[in-house]
């Protein structure tokens, strides 16, 4: 985060292995006054190299994935987990799929490319392209459990390259050890395997494939799937139980929408520089790009060797300096795995197989992985370094006031404001008579409008995606009427954003306030006004209105004595966050804890009615420990909860375990007191921690009559809320409302 923003952004568009090196080197030295983003549809980025290997189980999945969450958390940089749908080069902005689009001032592409004869993949669930990589061995997996009950699946791998070969050795070991028997065929339209490869290499594939009794079928090119059968050229056709595609790259369809020059196959064309030939602020890298006048093949070993021409283009681009060619090297070293602890390897007309062959191959992939996966956080030094070097280079491109402005002088310009709320398509609303389509002093209500239920609330950006943050800053609001029964009508936003560039303002607050009003539609509510002001932190919160429409609002204090205390989402967010700067943190951590934090509480209020709930309130800064202290109090009541039975999201235990807490949990936990654990260990564990933990965009807990909890907890699974649980039951009248915590 800064608390001014920088003057131009650099924005990396795809996380593979060249601009996976940018983020490296952000780390290291980055560039002052730029603010780096990455875009990616995939919190992990697969490294190619090592797929073939975690196929046959030589390595762990997280071994072959470089968890992005962590890497730019290390570097200082925004990760956007969004798909790039286009990219307009005169307005400078990259189509994102759902979302708005990103601004930037240069910008890398590296998305890769898929294999040709994509209709082929998408034509049944019996074909699996191996790319996108990200999701291959899930996708596989789920296929090879639908043949375990088939007497000798028939699989073909279609391709017969590098990557179809060393698929096909690596699935038969995996098949193994699932003890799923299975006829594998490579199927590929030439003539040999294994095309540009020298004659000594083929030759020991051969006889590795004939030894696992791995047929090849040549000259058959595939052209169709259907009803269980591969079908090729001139209507011969095999039957198949699963066909693998690992043909030859195609260039991306999505590049259709990248309005920048191609080559004959739809690659981006660029110069040796890297530059799109264009000559616009645009670097394309790794297979997305064709070099023109010196092609190159599509290789990891190429993109790897891009990562440090394209970060010393980056720098001189901003910099205003000739930029330098990238040299393509004539020759390099080809290992390919053969699943057993063995690989085949080839360079400059010498071949050879064997395990040390696969020891040169684990240790160069290995040595590749540790510079990307064994991150460490940003030190407060650091830090302060980078920024004093930002406000330097500010200082020396344009006007930085020494000071800013308090009081009303610290309001956020109104062409900033115009121009984000004009980017915004914001519905009328029937609750108001004035509101930002004719806007006034103040929001006008219609007469009889009948808003009766008020709430705000709002905090500081917890992530480094202002579309997402708002998303979640709408749902963490709206949550308050939802948990009064009330259906939200409008909304007015509270904004704080850094000081920076008029369009770096434009954009941020743009994107924040259209993450809250995607929620806020959603919800049947729309933005009515608002207020934006400058500070160094970014926050921003709504103050929502609701209506009732006649009904009987829910109560903290009516709990009766045996009803049944239901939580409707997992615990733990705000240690995870509080992992997310440490580098604790995984991707695989943080996006359950997102999909939690967006799932509307709209849904989990109306089951909370139709099942006559006696008590009704949202889990948010006080954690579920004192929210329901909360409702006990008001209540005259005490309870029990069973801590087995709440839910909590993963990472929070090994977390929690390692002493990472959120800075509110220790006031939260104040109240610890008045928690009976029965043992003391019970204390010191992780689920009694989650009880303090603050929850932003947490769920409900919702009191019912026992004989209503269980078909409430089925609704509210079936409604998106797969770990609701019932965790407690409330006890008798208590002049002393207190929880007893069984383990």
């Amino acid at each position: 985060m800064f608390d001014s923003l920088p003057s131009r952004d650099l924005v990396l568009v795809g996380a593979g292995h060249t601009n996976a090196h940018i983020l490296r080197m952000w780390r290291m030295q980055a560039i002052p006054d730029v603010r780096l983003t990455v875009v990616t549809p995939y919190a992990r980025a697969t490294y190619s190299g090592m797929l073939p290997g975690t196929l046959a189980g030589l390595y762990q999945r997280d071994e072959m994935e470089i968890d992005l969450y962590r890497l730019a958390a290390s570097s200082g940089a925004r990760l956007v987990i969004a798909e790039a749908t286009g990219l307009d080069p005169v307005a400078r902005r990259i189509e994102l799929r759902d979302r708005p689009p990103l601004r930037y001032d240069v910008c890398s592409i590296g998305i890769g490319s898929v294999p040709a004869g994509l209709e082929i993949q998408e034509s049944d669930p019996a074909v699996l392209g191996i790319k996108p990589m990200a999701t291959f061995l899930d996708r596989l997996e789920t296929r090879l459990d639908s043949l375990r009950a088939k007497p000798l699946p028939r699989i073909h791998v279609v391709g017969a390259g590098a990557a179809g070969v060393e698929v096909a050795l690596c699935l038969e070991a995996k098949l193994e050890a699932l003890r799923i028997e299975a006829d594998i065929e490579i199927v590929d339209a030439g003539s040999r395997i294994l095309a540009g490869y020298s004659d000594r290499l083929v030759d020991l594939v051969q006889d590795e494939l004939d030894r696992r009794r791995i047929t090849v079928r040549r000259e058959a090119r595939a052209t169709a799937y259907r009803d269980g059968e591969l079908v090729f050229e001139r209507g011969i056709s095999v039957p198949s139980d699963l066909v693998l595609w690992a043909v030859r790259a195609s260039a991306p369809p999505v590049l259709d929408g990248f309005d920048l020059p191609k080559d004959e196959h739809g690659f981006l064309a660029v110069r040796p520089t890297l530059r799109t030939t264009a000559d616009y602020p645009v670097f394309v890298v790794g297979d997305t790009a064709a070099i023109v006048d010196r092609p190159v093949p599509k290789a990891g070993v190429y993109a790897v060797r891009e990562g440090p021409v394209l970060w010393e283009n980056i720098r001189r681009l901003f910099d205003s300096r000739d930029l330098v060619e990238y040299e393509p090297q004539r020759d390099f070293l080809s290992l390919l795995a053969l699943g057993d602890g063995r690989a085949v390897g080839q360079y400059r007309g010498f071949a050879a197989a064997g395990e040390w062959v696969w020891q040169i191959k684990d240790h160069i992939d290995r040595s590749f992985m540790n510079k990307h996966q064994r991150v460490e956080p940003m030190t407060e030094a650091m830090a302060e370094k980078r920024e004093r070097a930002r406000k330097a280079a500010a200082r020396a491109t344009r006007d930085v006031p020494a000071m800013r402005c308090r009081g009303c002088g610290g309001k956020v310009g109104a062409s900033v404001l115009d121009e984000a709320l004009s980017r915004l398509d914001i519905p009328e609303s029937p609750h108001v008579r004035a509101g930002l389509d004719a806007p006034d002093d103040a929001a006008i209500l219609a007469p009889g409008a009948g808003l009766d239920v008020v709430s705000v609330d709002f905090f500081q950006s917890f992530l480094d995606d202002p579309y997402l943050v708002g998303r979640v800053a709408a749902l963490h609001a709206l949550s308050d009427l939802f948990a009064s029964g009330a259906d939200p009508a409008g909304a007015l936003a509270m904004v704080t954003i850094p000081e920076g560039p008029r369009e770096q303002q434009t954009d941020l607050l743009h994107q924040l306030l259209a993450g809250g009003l995607h929620e806020l539609r959603t919800a049947g509510a729309t933005l009515l006004g608002g207020h934006t002001t400058e500070a160094a932190e970014l926050t921003i919160g709504y103050t929502v209105l609701g209506k009732l429409d006649g009904r009987q609002p829910f109560a903290k204090g009516a709990l009766e004595t045996g009803d049944r205390l239901v939580v409707t989402k997992p615990l733990g967010t705000a240690t995870i966050l509080a992992g997310l700067p440490l580098c604790e943190s995984r991707a695989t951590w943080i996006e359950p804890m997102l999909e939690s934090m967006l799932v509307s509480n709209a849904a989990a209020a109306r089951l909370a009615r139709d099942h006559a709930a006696t008590g009704v309130t949202d889990i948010t800064g006080f954690g579920l420990g004192g929210h329901l202290l909360e409702m006990l109090e008001a209540s005259g009541r005490h309870a029990t909860l069973q801590l087995a039975d709440v839910p909590l999201l993963d990472g929070f235990t090994e977390l929690a375990t390692k002493g990472v807490k959120s800075s509110l949990a220790p006031s939260n936990r104040e109240h610890a007191s008045r928690f009976d654990a029965g043992h003391p260990h019970v204390l010191s564990t992780a689920p009694f921690a989650a009880l303090f933990d603050p929850q932003t965009a947490g769920g409900l807990l919702i009191a019912v009559k026992p004989d209503r909890a269980e078909a409430l907890v089925r609704g509210l699974r079936a409604a998106g809320s797969p770990r609701a649980a019932a965790v407690g039951t409330v006890g008798e009248a208590s002049d002393e409302p207190a929880v007893r915590v069984e383990a």
